[in-house]
C-alpha cells in the first residue's frame, strides 16, 4: 500500500518531469536555418554575439552556449515561428 501512496503523491511531479523531457527532446531536434540572422533587438547583446560566432544548428545547441539565458532561447524560438 505504501508504494501506491507514494506513486499517487508524486504523480504530478513525474508528469511534469516527463513533459520537460519531451520539450527538451523537441528543442534538440528544432533546427535553426543556416542563413538565419540573429540580429533580433530583444536578444541580449551577449547572446546575439555568441549566436553569430557559433552559428548553432539547433535550439538545443543554442541553449547550452555560455552567456545565453533562457529568455534569449524563448526569444529565438519566437523569432523562428
Amino acid at each position: 500500500m505504501q508504494l501506491a501512496d507514494t506513486e499517487i503523491k508524486y504523480e504530478g511531479y513525474v508528469k511534469q518531469h516527463r513533459q520537460q523531457i519531451e520539450r527538451f527532446k523537441l528543442s534538440e531536434e528544432r533546427m535553426i536555418p543556416k542563413n538565419f540572422i540573429f540580429n533580433i533587438k530583444s536578444l541580449s547583446t551577449e547572446a546575439r554575439e555568441v549566436f553569430e560566432k557559433v552559428r548553432p544548428e539547433t535550439i538545443g545547441q543554442a541553449s547550452r552556449l555560455p552567456g545565453v539565458a533562457p529568455t534569449d532561447i524563448s526569444i529565438l524560438i519566437g523569432a523562428l515561428n
